[in-house]
């Protein structure tokens, strides 16, 4: 029987115990847009004065007379028609579950993109078997044996195996696709809340937790190595003389964390006054003051390897250049007021952000401009989370169960 060791960041732990449990035209144009001499009132009337005494030029005039109100008429109604064709990315798809849920994370199996798995708040977890059309409630009977209200934080497939973590510390672990799932246990000296996982490859992941801890395995669970030395705290505690604006306030947790493909993170002091950075080896996390007046609200990065900032009150900024850096330039952008949470790359030119009363905002040139998009102006909701699987796969998640799918 595997034991639990004492957890030291530094050295390899052993931290859970594997479970053995399976987890055309108008159909009628108006009356008063038409010339007098056809309102149906008068082409009744002179039906019945006038029925033969039609000549030539007067039959001209009148087909000249509807030649011009029918060009009117197919020019006002296509007008609508052009405008809402500028509005078709996205549509929502109502979900099975109580209001209030929000909705946290999304991914799919690679080996089959019409299977996907979609969490949130109040212990959700959904299922798709038809590439997000349609979505039912999934039970997990491991997950569901004690007192606890999950918040499914994160999920991660690569091939058939799959991770989903969530709060309070739970991990759930597939290696066939999701057809069933198995629960592995975590010891509860874990520093911090899990708030994100990625499947890296055969029975490896890597997970964080909010404290700013980072795992690693290679054995499905059975054991985790710390791949830093300490949390943020500890390193701010070292580091509090080195000018890290803020660092004093630091309550100890990230408000948010993001992951690039190659495996860099980067992540948002809770109370969005500094931020910090990892690499793959580095010991440490590295604070970077945001030289910008307002508060960090999210951070992440681009297709490009850059990085995009947002700020509270709805400021985007990029960073100039690629990789790491301090120096960023704001974009405007047409965010009403509200603040902007999150942006999704769909290319390296094509992107998309999301925020506060249903803002949605696409840029086709990497991020130097953006327009607004209209589609969810008239949802009542808060969207979190951008999430394109692929070029023509993606979801915008949101609050009260709102969930919008890419229509391309």
């Amino acid at each position: 029987m595997a034991t639990t060791t004492s957890l030291r960041l530094g050295e390899p732990v052993t931290l859970v115990k594997p479970s053995l449990t399976s987890l055309f035209l108008p159909r009628f144009i108006p009356t008063t847009s038409l010339p007098p001499s056809l309102h149906p009132r008068a082409c009744s009337l002179q039906k019945t004065t006038h029925t033969s005494s039609f000549n030539r030029r007067h039959l001209i005039s009148q087909t000249a007379s509807l030649s011009l109100s029918l060009s009117i008429a197919t020019t006002l109604y296509q007008q609508p028609a052009k405008s809402e064709e500028t509005l078709s990315a996205w549509e929502r798809v109502y979900l099975p579950i109580d209001p209030g849920v929000v909705l946290l994370d999304i991914a799919f199996v690679p080996d089959d993109l019409n299977h996907g798995f979609l969490l949130g708040t109040r212990q959700t977890i959904l299922e798709t078997k038809d590439g997000g059309k349609t979505w039912f409630p999934r039970s997990i009977p491991s997950a569901e044996e004690e007192d606890f209200n999950y918040r499914f934080n994160s999920i991660s497939f690569l091939g058939k195996e799959g991770w989903i973590v969530g709060k309070p510390a739970v991990l759930l672990y597939t290696s066939d696709a999701g057809e069933s799932w198995e629960r592995i246990p975590l010891s509860a000296q874990l520093p911090g809340d899990i708030v994100y996982i990625k499947a890296t490859g055969e029975k490896s992941a890597e997970m964080v937790t909010d404290e700013g801890a980072i795992y690693v395995t290679s054995n499905k669970g059975y054991n985790w190595r710390a791949a830093v030395q300490e949390t943020v705290s500890a390193t701010l505690n070292r580091t509090v003389s080195s000018g890290i604006s803020g660092a004093s306030y630091y309550t100890g947790t990230f408000n948010t964390v993001n992951r690039s493909p190659d495996g860099n993170y980067v992540a948002v002091s809770s109370r969005g006054n500094f931020y910090l950075t990892w690499q793959p080896g580095q010991p440490f996390w590295q604070p970077h003051n945001r030289g910008i007046a307002r508060r960090i609200q999210n951070m992440g990065w681009r297709a490009d390897g850059g990085l995009w900032l947002l700020v509270r009150g709805g400021g985007l900024f990029l960073s100039k250049g690629t990789g790491i850096t301090e120096e960023f330039e704001e974009v405007p952008v047409q965010s009403r007021g509200f603040g902007i949470l999150d942006v999704g790359y769909r290319s390296k030119d094509e992107a998309w952000a999301a925020g506060g009363s249903g803002i949605l905002l696409k840029t086709s040139n990497g991020g130097k401009t953006w327009i607004r998009d209209k589609t969810a102006d008239n949802i009542a909701a808060n969207l979190y989370s951008v999430k394109f699987i692929n070029e023509q796969k993606g979801f915008v998640l949101g609050n009260d169960g709102v969930l919008l799918q890419y229509l391309g």
